[in-house]
């Protein structure tokens, strides 16, 4: 399905996955961490790019079978999407950098330091590859690294220069930038889509991801892998 239409800019905990729902219903295939972590889709596409940036890097592949992508790891390789797929339209999705860091702390973060080695290696073996990839490109690694993001003011900054890059970075009439709780007006408008006649999503809050979010990815992952060993029996 590749290549990309609309790409994703914005870091995580900015409304990305109610984005990924609101292209979904759109008529798109949306790439999201959520899918990285529920399917053997290739981390290690995004983990290879990440460590050697002047080594051509299969984007196509990586994104095989979706015309979307937002989150990470996708936020993290804008300079080299933007070249690779010239005529995706660009998504930003913008909040405030406290209330930002605060939503982070308190769900990927902790879902990112709170596994011991030993549960980790107890994951299927793509679910490990999918960690080792977003503890090393997630923030530069900071995500992962209790010292490091304990640094609220770095991590913030962090955040507003990637914002501030972005805007200066891609072209005005490819980007539309979106706030935190925005509908579909302005979306629709700018993907050139009738508006649903639904709801706009909200998915993904601080207590829906800790309730919810990792339970369901652990599960869907071990539905995948017990799907990939019976098509192996067969």
């Amino acid at each position: 399905m590749a290549p990309l239409q609309v790409i994703g800019a914005g870091y995580g905990r900015t409304g990305t996955d109610s984005l990924r729902e609101a292209l979904n219903i759109l008529g798109y295939n949306c790439h999201h961490m959520r899918e990285i972590m529920s399917k053997d889709i290739h981390p290690e596409i995004f983990l290879e790019a990440y460590v050697n940036p002047d080594k051509p890097a299969d984007w196509d592949k990586a994104y095989e079978g979706f015309d979307a992508a937002v989150d990470w790891p996708t936020a993290s390789f804008v300079e080299p999407l933007l070249k690779k797929y010239p005529d995706a339209k660009w998504l930003l999705t913008d909040r405030d950098p406290d209330s930002w860091y605060k939503s982070v702390k308190n769900t990927i973060h902790i879902a990112a330091t709170s596994r011991s080695q030993e549960e980790i290696a107890a994951l299927p073996e793509y679910l490990q590859r999918s960690y080792r990839m977003a503890k090393t490109v997630v923030l530069d690694g900071a995500l992962a690294d209790p010292e490091r993001f304990a640094d609220e003011e770095a991590i913030k900054q962090k955040f507003k220069d990637h914002y501030e890059w972005v805007k200066k970075t891609i072209p005005a009439d490819r980007l539309l930038i979106l706030q935190l709780g925005e509908g579909w007006d302005r979306l629709c408008e700018f993907l050139g889509k009738p508006v649903p006649d639904v709801p706009y999503p909200k998915s993904n809050s601080t207590s829906n991801f800790n309730n919810e979010f990792l339970k369901k990815t652990i599960d869907a992952a071990n539905e995948d892998q017990q799907e990939v060993k019976q098509t192996a029996a067969a």
